[in-house]
């Protein structure tokens, strides 16, 4: 009995110290500072912060047992344990070899300025002291220039991606678990460790694992705790939603107080800053968007739509140098519903950067796009450099100025011959927009072609930059009838992305282009115009991943002159019957897309009605309203009635009604053309 009694294995305390041990993974940087300090060739302080559950107290643990081992005399103290009383009294005196660790220092008010200007001055030299908290330290350490070569701050991040597969081992999780729990938890140590559990014991769950709500309820507690108030948790979950939150952003979404709001959001420890504005980290990032998602549908769905209508408008009205980056930040709305890596727009700040091509540039391009795609594909960039160079953005590695990818995005009313045979992937458009509906005047297509070499080719995130660039483009064109996106090289989720999601279809079969390994994507924008494309997005990822893409929004008609003067003069003949109007292809127009909300036949009625009525603001046109009004507003049975109503010779009365349905059909066509806020066309 006597010699159990001595062996400390014994002991559940030292079980549970060799268990820490074990799941101890990673962090050297920072023993390496707390071990330069406590052999005396380092700082006198050390400030450990970082946010809840990444690993400040295993961190204080381990920097307690390397004490121990070299023969320190250790003492330790826990902000949460700590009554008001004792924080007053301070720490005990400290002799000259000692250590103390002080974990939680935000837990007592006051504690650490008490430490920085009474206990710690009177600290004898040679005494190593270790602060953690989950704040950074207060300015005033840094103001004070006693400080600067006595204090060392050590933020401590999320473990690397070797330590967190460590971490995973010690826990004993399933390598079919491992990808979606790192893609929850990421490098935080308490998401790991409890996800871990979770998972492990839902085993069945495999691939597809993600947390229950129980685990998500834990982690918010551990890591975020309760808000002040409801627009408090509003202001957090907006800032988990957008890809990184500035004050206009947060009041886009919540009117109230957004300033107020703002600066709380920038203090918090899990909350970080960027040139960009404010993000949360990861793991609470994720944390906070499952709970939203599954508390309140319904209250996600309308924060999603405010933040996607403000990020969708600040796209349209960018510069054009801020464009990718607007971009970027709308896709990444959408990094939740089935988006292959990279669409959904996070991006690596400043590894590329953007150019407009110069007159020297030439050579470059086209080095790059033989080395990409050959040097017939490169004659073809050659000959569009030289015919159009605004059309061309060169992409450099921003820390070499290394050129590694040309981006060309081709804007055509009309062709030449030369053009059309000197690009296949040109003339592949050109021809199937004229067989399927053909440009209508002032209207374009547009082609987008991309050479960049081969490190660069898929995923990456250059190619990143390009797809911004392009889909801007889509959504910022005016008259733009279809676009075509040239994709060398494409991979299955990016291509099964374009097709389900963005609703592109490939017509590669139709293309005679140079190289098999490219793909085409088409897109008619006057049948879903960019505004119903991005609710579409919207719509499936508020719906998830099993959305159905098909009910997401309708197709518009897209008729010629011809057919919509037809269809004008047929829904004025049958203006009084609301059941002939429903049946009027017009009611699937852009023309009416544009009064979103109301009965698509009750609006084409009101629209004609408004029409006739706009021609008495012109004296030139009374006449012509008349005879409109007079046969279509107010029931005449015959023509040879409304003459005679009017008071004018048949022949008169049917010039004027001629007249006057030309200039209705030539208004609503102008409005169709150019949208319902154009001014309505007028005859010279």
């Amino acid at each position: 009995m006597s010699s159990g009694s001595d062996d400390r294995s014994g002991l559940l305390g030292w079980r549970l110290q060799a268990a820490r041990d074990t799941a101890f993974v990673g962090r050297e940087e920072e023993l390496a500072a707390f071990n330069a300090a406590l052999y005396g060739g380092g700082c006198t302080v050390l400030y450990v912060h970082g946010p809840g559950g990444i690993g400040k107290s295993a961190l204080l643990r381990r920097f307690a047992h390397e004490a121990t081992v070299a023969g320190r005399p250790v003492s330790m103290m826990d902000g949460r344990m700590m009554e008001p009383a004792a924080s007053e009294a301070g720490p005990p005196l400290l002799d000259a070899d000692a250590v103390l660790l002080i974990d939680d220092v935000e837990r007592v008010h006051g504690l650490e300025g008490w430490l920085r200007e009474r206990f710690l001055p009177r600290v004898p030299v040679g005494a190593l002291v270790v602060i953690a908290g989950r704040n950074p330290p207060d300015m005033r350490w840094q103001a004070d220039p006693g400080w600067a070569g006595a204090l060392e701050t050590l933020p401590l991040r999320g473990l690397r991606a070797g330590d967190a597969q460590a971490l995973m081992d010690s826990s004993g999780v399933p390598a079919d678990l491992r990808a979606p729990l790192l893609a929850f938890a990421g490098g935080h140590p308490l998401a790991l460790v409890t996800g871990a559990a979770a998972a492990v014991k839902d085993g069945g769950a495999g691939g597809r694992w993600t947390p229950d709500q129980d685990v998500v309820a834990a982690l918010l507690d551990q890591l975020v705790g309760e808000p002040p108030s409801a627009a408090h948790r509003h202001a957090l979950e907006i800032c988990a939603h957008g890809y990184v939150t500035t004050e206009d952003l947060l009041r886009a979404a919540l009117p109230e107080d957004a300033g107020t709001l703002f600066r709380w959001l920038r203090r918090l420890p899990f909350v970080e800053s960027s040139s960009l504005g404010l993000f949360p980290h990861d793991v609470v990032r994720e944390l906070l968007e499952a709970d939203l998602r599954w508390r309140d549908p319904e209250a996600y769905a309308v924060m999603h739509d405010r933040i996607h209508a403000h990020l969708a408008e600040r796209v349209r009205t960018a510069s054009d140098v801020d464009v990718p980056g607007a971009v970027a930040a709308l896709l990444y709305l959408h990094r939740g519903s089935g988006a292959p890596a990279g669409f959904h727009g996070r991006h690596d700040e400043g590894g590329f950067q953007e150019e407009v091509l110069r007159e020297g540039d030439l050579a470059t391009l086209l080095r790059v796009a033989t080395a990409a795609e050959g040097a017939a594909s490169a004659g073809r960039a050659a000959f569009w450099a030289e015919r159009r160079p605004e059309a061309f953005r060169l992409y450099r590695r921003t820390e070499t100025g290394e050129p590694v990818a040309f981006s060309a995005w081709l804007r055509l009313a009309e062709l030449d011959e030369e053009e059309l045979t000197a690009d296949p992937v040109v003339a592949t458009a050109w021809a199937h927009a004229r067989a399927t509906t053909p440009l209508r005047a002032g209207e374009h297509l547009a082609v987008s072609r991309l050479w960049a070499l081969p490190p660069y080719r898929g995923n990456s995130p250059v190619t990143d930059l390009i797809q911004w660039r392009v889909i801007g483009n889509c959504l910022r064109a005016e008259r733009m009838a279809w676009s075509f996106i040239q994709i060398p090289h494409p991979n299955g989720p990016w291509l099964e992305h374009l097709r389900r999601r963005c609703g592109m279809r490939d017509i590669s079969g139709q293309s005679r282009q140079e190289d098999a390994a490219c793909s085409l994507f088409v897109h008619d924008w006057r049948a879903v115009p960019a505004r119903a494309w991005l609710e579409r997005m919207s719509r499936l990822l508020v719906a998830g991943p099993a959305g159905d893409p098909g009910a997401a929004t309708a197709t518009l008609a897209v008729l010629s002159q011809a057919e919509f003067a037809e269809a004008v003069r047929k829904a004025l003949r049958r203006l009084s019957r609301l059941d002939a109007l429903a049946a009027s292809p017009l009611t699937r127009t852009r023309l009416i897309a544009e009064r979103a909300g109301r009965n698509p036949a009750t609006a084409l009625g009101d629209l004609l009605r408004q029409a006739i009525d706009d021609l008495r603001e012109d004296p030139r046109s009374v006449k012509l309203h008349r005879a409109l009004s007079v046969t279509f507003l107010r029931g005449t049975p015959t023509q040879e009635l409304a003459a005679e109503r009017l008071g004018l010779p048949f022949t008169t009365y049917r010039r004027h009604l001629t007249s006057g349905i030309e200039r209705v059909c030539a208004d609503l066509w102008h409005r169709e053309l150019y949208g319902t806020d154009a001014t309505a066309y007028r005859f010279p």
